[in-house]
């Protein structure tokens, strides 16, 4: 059974750590390999350069719409196809466990769970925007 006194701050906690660490690991390619080290190991996997730039970016916008709760269904599944790429290409040669040298991908795949357990409960509390399909309730004007 859910709890529905508390399940909309289940919600809130999971948005906002999620956020965060999409946050932290664009920190990561921006500050330590930087934009160019990153293109430059991106090109040396064989994809092009320019995705980099695209990947902080969809990293930084979708952890903040995280984060803020705007539309975070869709920017939860919108982020999953790059933790896919991360599997395919780096992490996924590398076995199952993160502690392999290059990284296993038994993270990315509960990553992306946690995801997808994003999208199916909605944006939880304090959130921005909704990005529900229903429209919310209008206010009722009768007394009990």
């Amino acid at each position: 059974m859910i709890d529905a006194r508390t399940a909309p701050y289940a919600a809130l906690i999971l948005r906002v750590t999620l956020g965060a660490l999409f946050l932290a690991h664009a920190g990561l390619k921006i500050v330590v390999f930087t934009p160019a080290g990153t293109a430059q190991f991106f090109q040396s996997l064989g994809l092009p350069g320019g995705l980099a730039y695209a990947v902080i970016l969809a990293e930084v916008l979708g952890g903040l719409a995280l984060i803020a709760g705007f539309y975070t269904r869709w920017a939860a599944l919108a982020l999953i196809p790059i933790l896919v790429g991360a599997i395919v290409t780096v992490h996924g040669p590398a076995g199952f466990f993160f502690s392999n040298p290059n990284g296993g991908w038994e993270f990315l795949a509960f990553w992306i769970l946690a995801l997808v357990a994003q999208a199916l409960l909605g944006e939880g509390a304090y959130a921005l925007k909704s990005g529900s399909v229903r429209a919310a309730p209008a206010l009722s004007t009768r007394s009990a």
